[in-house]
């Protein structure tokens, strides 16, 4: 048998509706055009993020009614401490509510102004984070990554070379290094084991710690299986294992792979830099056995760890990903190749060749995908990542210019996947009466999430 089916029965459905275009225009220009803004119940195929909107196994659904909820000292911190340890080999773990406090604690603890934190590609609350720290974020990527067009099985490595020659000149400001897998910012893209194993010796040899950003961990894991020489036959377990050893620790948002709503964590093996984190964490987040998180959290986590490194599922989850960038790449639609693996990245300067990176054409995609087709994208471009000189004047915008289609966890079927990919053929048909958009208002950080937007005349 040759033809793919998910690896589960669906026992819950939640109703959702298309509401009519005109309907939909006008939510648009009610929310002054910011995406983030809608309203879910006016959202028909929700693809913003991955990122806490999987739907749970009837086995998490279970823990979630055996939670222990003691303040301090729940069991069900302490299942989540065992699967976290048996799966990353750390010894130290730091309970989140999710992935941004977590770079926030450890952040507070590594990074003083002036500090250089080389990283494949900082994601926007990574950066944002390091940059309010006193900090400057670099991104080190293989030339290849910025080329949608062209096939690289791990787009998501280290440029070796260019790390090595900013160790050179930056050693004594440089607190560490983040591996963010699979990277979010370039297409989904995994790293590769070799890639992973040549950064850790380079670090160790000026005795920079290495740290995983592991909110995709998993799925990085996978494509190792699939494509890395070598490890077609090892269980996803043992390479899940086999890349955190390269690291002294990691940071988790573990609303995507964890496979659950809400949570995050900090695994570390310094034991001194745990109990400064634990320190903080009480600060900020709660007390060291909770976290922020409620014990029913807790308890899902636990359970969500291990179900996705089940080798079924992560053949479902790749294979969903990628059928939706087949049909996208069959009508002619560009996308960053090969496809990643939570989602789908269009490259919306080469759909919209006309629209200026002034007037984000990544963006527009988003609106128009919306007003179109009622379906949700993100934009991964120069609203979220153009720099402005405060002195000059001068914007630096981004290398690339996409549009993310993220797919949540478990949540919509193969037709679903359809449906986006015609909502997408559509709005690209009208590509040459489609106009871009300017700024109204923006704060001063993470802007895409709060501000307006409006048509350029």
């Amino acid at each position: 048998m040759t033809v793919k089916v998910e690896p589960f029965k669906i026992k819950v459905v939640e109703p959702i509706k298309l509401i009519s275009k005109n309907e939909r225009l006008k939510k648009m220009e009610e929310a002054r055009y910011n995406i983030f803004r809608l309203k879910g119940e006016d959202v028909y195929i929700d693809l913003l993020t991955d990122s806490g909107t999987s739907a749970m196994s009837d086995h998490q659904w279970a823990g979630i009614m055996e939670g222990d909820e003691s303040y301090a000292g729940s069991k069900s911190f302490f299942n989540l401490e065992r699967v976290i340890k048996k799966i990353t080999g750390f010894e130290y773990v730091v309970p989140t509510h999710q992935g941004r406090p977590a770079e926030n604690i450890l952040f507070s603890q590594l990074i003083k102004p002036g500090d250089v934190v080389p990283g494949n590609a900082h994601f926007d609350s990574t950066q944002a984070h390091i940059i309010h720290k006193g900090g400057k974020a670099v991104n080190l990527l293989l030339d290849e990554a910025y080329d949608p067009k062209t096939y690289h099985p791990f787009k998501g490595n280290v440029n070796i070379e260019q790390l090595e020659n900013l160790i050179k000149s930056q050693r004594d400001n440089i607190p560490f290094f983040l591996m963010t897998v699979t990277n979010n910012t370039i297409g989904g893209q995994p790293v590769s084991m070799e890639n992973l194993r040549r950064t850790r010796k380079l670090l160790s040899g000026f005795g920079i710690p290495l740290y995983i950003d592991a909110a995709r961990f998993a799925e990085n894991a996978y494509f190792i299986k699939l494509r890395e020489p070598g490890y077609g036959e090892k269980e996803v377990k043992d390479i899940v294992r086999e890349m955190f050893s390269y690291a002294d620790g990691c940071i988790m948002s573990a609303k995507k792979d964890g496979l659950v709503n809400i949570g995050g964590f900090i695994a570390l093996n310094d034991k001194k830099l745990y109990e400064q984190c634990c320190e903080l964490l009480i600060l900020l987040e709660g007390f060291i056995t909770y976290g922020g998180m409620a014990g029913r959290d807790l308890e899902a986590l636990a359970r969500g760890l291990e179900e996705v490194i089940e080798e079924d599922y992560l053949a479902y989850r790749i294979d969903q990903v990628n059928y939706l960038g087949k049909k996208l790449d069959d009508a002619g639609i560009p996308i960053v190749q090969p496809p990643g693996g939570h989602g789908i990245y269009i490259d919306a300067k080469s759909v919209f060749p006309r629209i200026p990176q002034s007037q984000f054409p990544a963006y527009t995609l988003v609106v128009e995908m919306y007003i179109e087709a009622g379906v949700r994208a993100a934009e991964i471009g120069s609203v979220a990542f153009a720099k402005k000189d405060e002195i000059t004047g001068k914007t630096d915008y981004p290398r690339l210019e996409l549009t993310r289609l993220a797919v949540p966890r478990r949540v919509y079927t193969y037709r679903h996947m359809d449906f986006v990919a015609e909502g997408v053929i559509h709005v690209a048909k009208k590509k040459d009466k489609v106009k871009g958009f300017k700024i109204a208002y923006e704060p001063k950080t993470l802007r895409h999430f709060l501000a307006d937007f409006a048509r350029v005349e």
